[in-house]
């Protein structure tokens, strides 16, 4: 296995930190289910993790508040495929995917103004309009 666990730049979960263990898997599957450990379970604390930064880390806990453990453990689960070595692979994936999508800030929007060319063209276009619709009325006079 890699050294460490790459999220994105500069971010990577070292080896040590993960506690990764087998299980065996539930579902359909026979005779392999009953004898085999595929299920893989991943395990990284955020809290206590030398892979970020103290304000990365409260980034991650407040994203991830509610797939944490009281201890500030992030567990992964997987068990899609028959082979152990894949559903290792697929966890670790899936852990780094959730890692560097809870470390993602959105930009703040700025907002823009209207141009002054934009507003004189928007009121000209109204007032135009204004006109033809009172072109189009009849009066009536009762004399």
């Amino acid at each position: 296995m890699k050294n460490n666990l790459h999220i994105k730049n500069g971010i990577s979960i070292p080896t040590h930190e993960l506690e990764i263990t087998a299980s065996r898997s539930g579902g359909p599957g026979g005779q392999h289910v009953n004898k085999s450990d595929t299920k893989i379970t991943v395990r990284w604390n955020v809290k206590n993790s030398s892979a970020l930064d103290q304000n990365q880390k409260e980034i991650v806990i407040q994203n991830l508040q509610s797939r944490l453990t009281n201890d500030g453990d992030l567990i992964i689960n997987n068990s899609s495929s028959r082979s152990q070595q894949q559903n290792k692979e697929n966890a670790l994936d899936q852990l780094a995917y959730t890692v560097k999508k809870a470390l993602y800030v959105p930009k703040k929007r700025m907002g823009t103004k209207v141009s002054k060319a934009k507003k004189e063209a928007r009121l000209k276009e109204k007032a135009h309009k204004s006109q033809t619709k009172k072109m189009r009325s009849k009066k009536i006079s009762y004399d």
